[in-house]
């Protein structure tokens, strides 16, 4: 648990090194959804590493809702989608924005945080793409290079003063695309039935 201007926040996590591959967690996102309705948590980062265009093109082509689809259709949920700011990275941003705009995705809500590899100026590609998506997405956030973070992760607890403010940025843009969406204050979210015990069978 983490102290901090608007009150505590619960920090879930295995606690194993940042390295470390990924867990095999569940797919279907409302079990995170569900797992937040447990905790009786107001809000919940899922990090995810969800391919949004293969998903998008893969549900169309199965005739299928998709994951991403499900993802926004969570009450209050706000996507945020990440990419390195290189060429690479902006171009795969972009498909994913155009493949949420081909299937009338709310694009309105969605916050874009373009993350450096490394120290010095934004490539001009990526200041192109950053301000197509500006006028398409509800924000794009620029995350810089942060050498401790890259080398040690948030063990070392030492986070570039930079990086906090981007990170206040990113999570004021997802406020904003909320109420936005669903107003201020934001209505507190439906809380799935309580599981009752079920009486066990006896025999006749």
């Amino acid at each position: 648990m983490m102290g901090g201007p608007a009150g505590a926040w619960d920090l879930l996590t295995d606690g194993r090194e940042w390295s470390a591959p990924p867990l095999d967690l569940p797919s279907d996102p409302a079990a995170w959804y569900q797992l937040a309705a447990i905790g009786g948590w107001q809000a919940v980062v899922a990090d995810t590493t969800h391919p949004v265009t293969h998903d998008l093109l893969t549900a169309r082509c199965a005739g299928l809702p998709g994951q991403t689809r499900t993802w926004l259709s969570l009450p209050y949920a706000v996507p945020v989608l990440c990419a390195a700011a290189s060429a690479e990275g902006v171009q795969a941003l972009q498909q994913a924005v155009m493949a949420m705009s081909a299937e009338n995705l709310p694009l309105h809500r969605v916050v874009a945080v373009l993350v450096a590899t490394g120290d010095g100026r934004l490539p001009p590609v990526v200041r192109a793409a950053a301000t197509m998506l500006s006028g398409r997405t509800a924000e794009v956030v620029h995350l810089p290079y942060d050498t401790t973070l890259r080398a040690n992760g948030l063990r070392s607890g030492r986070v570039h003063a930079r990086t906090r403010q981007a990170a206040a940025r990113i999570a004021a843009a997802v406020l904003s695309a909320a109420h936005e969406s669903w107003g201020s204050p934001l209505p507190p979210a439906p809380q799935p039935a309580v599981l009752r015990p079920v009486s066990p069978a006896f025999p006749a």
